[in-house]
């Protein structure tokens, strides 16, 4: 068993990545792997070079290597918690995958809802409730700020607890809600208030407590609901709740003679029909070709080839069925991205630009979307994409037709920016840190050097060697970068500092250009002939910060510092990878 295996990865997979030798995984992937395997959303801040690109892929694959067997073998599709898509009844005592809200999500154990809607209301049901006889009891804590109410409901109700006459509800307002009749009740609650929600179906009257306190009877049940079922109920705006059914011993009790719905007399309990997909969504479990299954957004075209060439190498002892992964980049043929999604593809990395393209044109479909990744994400948004994830985003069902839920990874070395962390609030769902470096935290293999200079008024920089005084370790190596990565702000700096060195120092100096306005071949072609030594110094932008894998760099030069601190600690992260100590310099 290798030790990536310990973490539940597929044989398979730890064969190939034993075969990269990756004898250990990093702090990232040891952290990331088993959550993401787990069905959660996750936020990975940690440094370049630390293993954040496998952190993901390898999960990914593997998730979507089980689903496609599940489809080939023809069974049921289970959903996180949820009811299979085979129609088998739906798990007890959570809340439905599918009775929701769009923009309601449950957490993958089914007993936490969250939505991040400011404007519109999202309810959702139970996947059980009852009917009949006794007296029944359940807690709801607030463990987020926002607008919510919590209550019971009938098959008939409105997901919009309260505004129909089939469902009873109580707002932290202080107003409980009936037909739209909304009335003072009680008290207000807020964040961690616990509700008590009490359903007395002999005396046909509904009850709440808040943190132990009774408020008194809230409704009377009228006689033509007496047959029905009551479910558990809450509706939401930019708000969460966490669920107690009886599983975990109440922090309030109930009054004598209720019991915990977990206790309810079989006889009494009712299966939600609504929360198992329904025949149609089954039929609809099995994706169409141009529908993959996870879409992985990259800021470049360098890192986006980079990446497929990471799930390649992962994936190559993957048999029956087999994956098949597609990159998305401008400077391509899109004729021949479009043969390929029509021939069927699982796995999509892909540029901004020519994703939303194909997506707009609709070759491309986000329909059974179970994946969506965010690489280098505060690169993403510096580049004016974050419109476009949104509508994205906004576009991929939250649960797929077979109750699959919608998992998002964002992923960064510089995750703590401000525009990152709105973004995650905003579109993410009870997502987890993965935070191995702190914000502003950079590699302790790297060491940095500050030369300053006014290159149009000083002209003795030339000999900084005679006038700074040195430790004298290098005194004799005369400056020798046998090989280095040269960043300048802008494309004219890079051009002229490559017109420079290629005139006036000749083959001492050799170097290769990379920055946007070169061509992608030409991109590609230099990128390769500085990774093979064929050239010693590559000169570039901050296009090429993120992603570019050198191994063994040892020297980083700014010619000029960069706009941003975060894309400093880009810079720098092409050098002290993986151990290996590094020298920055900047002048």
């Amino acid at each position: 068993m290798t030790a990536f295996e310990e973490f539940g990865v597929l044989p398979e997979i730890g064969r190939a990545v034993d075969e990269l030798e990756w004898t250990l995984p990093t702090d990232v992937q040891a952290e990331a792997i088993p959550l993401i395997l787990g069905g959660g959303d996750v936020l990975m801040a940690a440094e370049t070079g630390s293993g954040k690109t496998g952190a993901f892929c390898l999960p990914i694959l593997q998730i979507v290597w089980e689903t496609l067997k599940d489809i080939q073998e023809g069974k049921g599709q289970k959903g996180g918690g949820g009811a299979a898509a085979s129609g088998t009844t739906a798990k007890p005592w959570t809340m439905s995958f599918f009775d929701r809200g769009n923009a309601l999500a449950v957490s993958p154990e089914g007993l936490k809802c969250q939505s991040r809607e400011f404007k519109e209301w999202h309810g959702c049901r139970c996947t059980t409730g009852v009917q009949g006889a006794g007296k029944y009891f359940f807690e709801a804590t607030v463990t987020d700020e926002g607008l919510c109410r919590v209550g019971w409901s009938t098959q008939s109700a409105n997901l919009d607890l309260g505004t129909c006459k089939f469902g009873f509800g109580f707002g932290g307002t202080g107003k409980k809600s009936n037909n739209r009749q909304f009335d003072d009740y009680g008290e207000a609650f807020g964040i961690n208030d616990i509700i008590g929600c009490l359903l007395d179906l002999q005396a046909n009257e509904v009850r709440y407590m808040k943190n132990g306190k009774d408020l008194g009877v809230a409704f009377k049940v009228p006689d033509f609901l007496r047959t029905e079922a009551f479910y558990p109920a809450v509706v939401l705006k930019n708000a969460e709740m966490l669920f107690n059914f009886g599983e975990e011993p109440f922090k309030h009790p109930p009054p004598k003679g209720f019991v915990a719905l977990t206790a309810a007399d079989k006889k009494n309990v009712k299966n939600n029909p609504q929360a198992v997909p329904s025949a149609a969504a089954v039929a609809d479990a099995k994706p169409k070709p141009n529908a993959p299954q996870a879409i992985i957004i990259e800021p470049s075209r360098e890192l986006a080839e980079q990446t497929l060439t990471q799930i390649t190498r992962f994936k190559k002892h993957l048999r029956d069925p087999m994956i098949s992964e597609l990159l998305l980049i401008g400077g391509v043929n899109v004729r021949d991205q479009m043969a390929a999604l029509e021939r069927g593809v699982d796995i999509i990395v892909a540029t901004p630009g020519r994703l939303e393209d194909l997506i707009g044109g609709g070759y491309l479909l986000l329909s059974h979307c179970r994946f969506f990744v965010l690489d280098e994400a505060d690169g993403l948004l510096q580049q004016g994409y974050g419109d476009m994830i949104d509508r994205l985003h906004k576009q991929i069902p939250k649960i797929t037709a077979d109750g699959r839920r919608l998992q998002m990874i964002v992923c960064s070395a510089t995750l703590h920016s401000f525009d990152v962390k709105k973004m995650a609030e905003r579109l993410m769902h009870f997502p987890t840190w993965v935070d191995l470096k702190g914000e502003d935290a950079v590699p302790e293999t790297v060491h940095h050097v500050v030369v300053r200079v006014d290159p149009q008024k000083d002209t003795a920089w030339h000999n900084m060697r005679q006038r700074i005084q040195t430790d004298g370790v290098h005194a004799q190596d005369n400056h020798k970068m046998d090989r280095a990565i040269i960043f300048c702000r802008t494309k004219l700096d890079c051009d002229n500092l490559e017109k420079y060195f290629r005139q006036v120092a000749g083959q001492k100096y050799s170097c290769v250009c990379l920055h946007g306005d070169r061509k992608p071949q030409e991109r590609k072609a230099n990128l390769e002939a500085f990774k093979e030594k064929r050239v010693k110094f590559l000169i570039c932008t901050d296009v090429a910060a993120r992603g570019i894998d050198v191994t063994g760099l040892p020297f980083m030069i700014n010619i000029t510092l960069p706009d941003e601190k975060s894309n400093y600690v880009h810079r720098i992260g092409r050098v002290g990878r993986a151990e290996r100590m590094g020298l920055a310099i900047s002048l």
